[in-house]
């Protein structure tokens, strides 16, 4: 039996293989598979998008806090140091009453900016866009993606 090779070319293209055709139960592996990875990529990457909100979130509620206490303490004094010096003009009462309004305004002010300030957390939205992507990956119209 002679069989004729045809000499191996570097660069050359090599002749194509023909794959034999996969059974229904070898495409439903590979899908569920590529399915169980994607899911574990989405959720990754939401461990990662929440493990760097929940630092820098933790940072600044740290660096917060310590201004804060710093804060809480000179307000204070110069609250005592303002009660008393009305306390000389309009009496001790009253003057303690004018400092608490002063206080509950500044109160007011500072918690509407922190629910503004807090509206504007982003939550996971690299993850909710992935994710959203699915189904038409699954069925096979990833071009709705783009």
């Amino acid at each position: 039996m002679t069989t004729s090779r045809e000499p191996v070319v570097p660069g050359a293209p090599s002749p194509a293989r023909v794959e034999p055709e996969r059974s229904l139960g070898e495409l439903m592996g590979d899908v569920t598979r590529d399915l169980s990875t994607l899911l574990r990529q989405e959720v990754e990457l939401a461990k990662a998008e929440v493990r760097e909100s929940g630092t820098r979130a933790g940072k600044g509620a740290g660096l917060l806090a310590g201004a804060g206490v710093g804060g809480f303490l000179a307000v204070l004094f110069l609250s005592i140091a303002l009660w008393w010096g009305l306390g000389l003009a309009i009496g001790n009462a009253w003057s303690a009453v004018v400092v608490a309004v002063i206080w509950a305004i500044v109160a007011a002010v500072l918690m509407q900016a922190g629910r503004t300030e807090l509206k504007r957390v982003k939550g996971l939205p690299m993850t909710a866009e992935t994710v959203s992507k699915i189904p038409n990956a699954v069925k096979g119209n990833e071009e709705e993606n783009r």
